[in-house]
């Protein structure tokens, strides 16, 4: 039995059974008289691979059966036949897709000539849209392997860095935890000015290293427990620029870096360690400021009991436009001070890498006020 099979629409019997007679013995010839007939017969079996269609036909005409053909079926070759020589509605129909146009009377070996190419070019088609498919199956495949590969290692960059940050905590013991409590309130503070992903991981890890330069600071002048003097204060100033060289040499960390060297910038230029003055500090550091002033005044030291959410608020409103940016300011007021707590609590709590667990709820599930 033929294995391919044509679909003939003509509402002239005699045209019908003149294809018939001429295929038949090729091709699985349906025959039908309508294109109503044509689209309900491909709508239950679309398994054609040829369609052989009249132009002038009582209802739709084989011009909108070929639209319908392309939208709903478009694999399968069409080729318009018609007893009017009109170069107009053949560039018409080539244009909608068809592909061949044929004049009545048939030529035997045109017409067998055009539907075996027809068939072959709907064969190609189908072939190409199959190994399309599963290229891109193969694609998707692969490129899921590699955004898990991605994944894992972005979480062994992290999990690195919690410990270059743990190495820091030993050696500072009065301000550990700081590095984990500064990330969370900065990421917090960044989510609901809507940074989007990226960004959030930028800032997570600008933040989490904002302090890593100390590691070079001598234990005499990081450890003192009385004020600094003029020198050791430049010294302890330095810790800046040497975060920044450490970590900006990391190709993945370069970003997070220009917020390490901008952590102690003032909005006003009165900071260091370059003086740098509104949006020219980067917006990483920006934010950091303020989560930093919340975390240093809210938590004990060996000299002071730390101060109340409300009273860290009212020092970050006071320093608004000179220390910090008023309208990240703003954006911190339009948050819960209730949460804050909550916040510090959750991250006592953690024993996840606080670099991944600042992107997920519930860290980032800070309600405004």
């Amino acid at each position: 039995m033929p294995e391919e099979r044509i679909l003939v629409v003509d509402d002239e019997e005699t045209i019908r059974s003149l294809v018939a007679a001429l295929l038949s013995h090729t091709y699985d010839v349906t025959l039908t008289s309508s294109a109503e007939d044509a689209i309900a017969r491909l709508q239950q079996d679309p398994d054609y691979n040829l369609v052989l269609a009249d132009i002038m036909m009582s209802g739709i005409d084989g011009l909108t059966l070929l639209d319908r053909i392309a939208e709903d079926h478009p694999s399968i070759p069409v080729i318009i036949c018609s007893g009017v020589n009109d170069i107009h509605i053949a560039t018409s129909a080539f244009r909608r897709g068809a592909f061949d146009y044929l004049l009545k009377p048939f030529d035997r070996a045109h017409l067998e000539d055009s539907v075996t190419r027809g068939i072959e070019h709907g064969r190609l088609r189908k072939q190409n849209a199959t190994y399309r498919q599963n290229l891109e199956s193969i694609v998707n495949a692969r490129t899921g392997r590699l955004r898990s590969t991605m994944q894992d290692l972005e979480r062994s960059y992290d999990i690195t860095l919690e410990a270059m940050g743990d190495a820091l905590d030993l050696r500072d013991q009065e301000t550990e935890g700081h590095s984990k409590r500064v990330t969370a309130y900065t990421i917090a503070i960044a989510r609901a000015m809507g940074l989007d992903a990226d960004e959030l991981r930028t800032i997570a890890r600008g933040a989490f290293l904002h302090d890593i330069g100390k590691i070079a600071t001598p234990d005499a002048i990081l450890l003192k427990p009385g004020r600094l003097t003029p020198e050791e204060q430049a010294i302890m100033r330095q810790h800046c620029a040497r975060g920044y060289e450490m970590v900006r040499k990391i190709p993945f960390l370069r970003d997070a870096a220009e917020i390490v060297y901008a952590h102690q910038e003032r909005f006003d230029g009165t900071g260091y360690p370059r003086g740098l003055r509104g949006e020219q500090i980067p917006l990483g550091a920006r934010i950091f400021a303020i989560a930093d002033t919340l975390d240093a005044m809210t938590s004990d030291r060996p000299y002071r009991k730390g101060s109340s959410i409300h009273a860290a608020t009212a020092e970050i409103v006071r320093c608004s436009s000179t220390q910090f940016d008023p309208h990240i300011v703003e954006v911190f007021l339009n948050m819960s001070p209730e949460s804050w707590s909550e916040l510090r609590a959750e991250i006592e709590r953690l024993s996840t890498s606080v670099l991944s667990a600042s992107l997920r709820r519930p860290l980032a599930a800070l309600p405004v006020a």
